[in-house]
């Protein structure tokens, strides 16, 4: 996948998250924008030093593929799916403008590779469907801004890791069996930017994060001549997560 596709994922995905804030807001707006009293729901809401929640979202997984220098077949294709996310939210209040934020998470994704080389002759032999159900768990620094009525903006950054349930690293057939093998852990580093909405019962936030591996994480054929890994220098997924979280 080339970075304008990649681009425009993002903005796709941008305006779904723009829709969705556009949605939770409603409620908010019609009591503070149309009438003169600002009304401040849950008030003391921030104040615990320990706060928890839960978290629904979706995920869109991409590969990043870095090649060798005699590699001529050309770009390896991805076709990405829309995956979805569930988790738990622990959050620590360091003062009114920072937190540190742990978020588990279970996400599940699926991604199809279809390989150049010239010597495959079906669809049988050049395509890989990557099905991947991953154990996330990012540390994150939050950042907000000062709380405005029932709104509060913030970014957010951090590392994370993950385990990959579906990684096939310790098979020993690889593609020429159909097996297509990625290693199990793999680190990251993630940057985002969300919005608190302080509604009547709950707060509720939605946010919007890219995810990005900083290792390699192709488990090579045995072959070393391999058509379908052997080109390859470098394989790392890169992600977006919209995320929707309720405390």
């Amino acid at each position: 996948m080339g970075l304008q596709q990649f681009i425009q994922l993002q903005n796709n995905m941008k305006r779904l998250f723009i829709f969705v804030v556009v949605l939770a807001c409603a409620q908010s707006a019609s009591a503070q924008l149309f009438s003169k009293e600002k009304v401040q729901n849950l008030q003391n809401f921030d104040k615990p030093r320990f706060s928890y929640g839960y978290i629904l979202g979706f995920n869109s997984y991409d590969f990043n593929f870095d090649y060798k220098a005699d590699a001529l077949d050309g770009d390896i294709l991805v076709d990405k799916t829309v995956g979805f996310s569930v988790g738990l939210l622990g959050n620590m209040r360091i003062n009114d403008y920072f937190d540190l934020r742990l978020e588990p998470m279970v996400t599940f994704t699926s991604r199809n590779l279809t390989f150049p080389n010239p010597q495959f002759t079906s669809e049988l032999e050049s395509l890989r469907e990557v099905k991947s159900t991953y154990v996330h768990i990012p540390l994150l620094l939050k950042i907000s801004t000062k709380r405005i009525n029932n709104i509060k903006p913030f970014i957010v950054g951090g590392v994370s890791t993950s385990i990959n349930l579906s990684s096939n690293e310790d098979n020993p057939d690889d593609n020429k069996a159909g097996q297509f093998r990625m290693k199990t852990n793999t680190n990251y580093y993630e940057i985002g930017f969300g919005i608190d909405l302080y509604l009547y019962y709950f707060k509720f936030t939605p946010s919007i994060r890219g995810v990005f591996a900083m290792s390699d994480e192709l488990v090579p054929d045995n072959n070393p001549d391999s058509p379908h890994t052997s080109t390859i220098d470098k394989m790392s997924t890169r992600g977006i997560f919209i995320n929707f979280t309720f405390q």
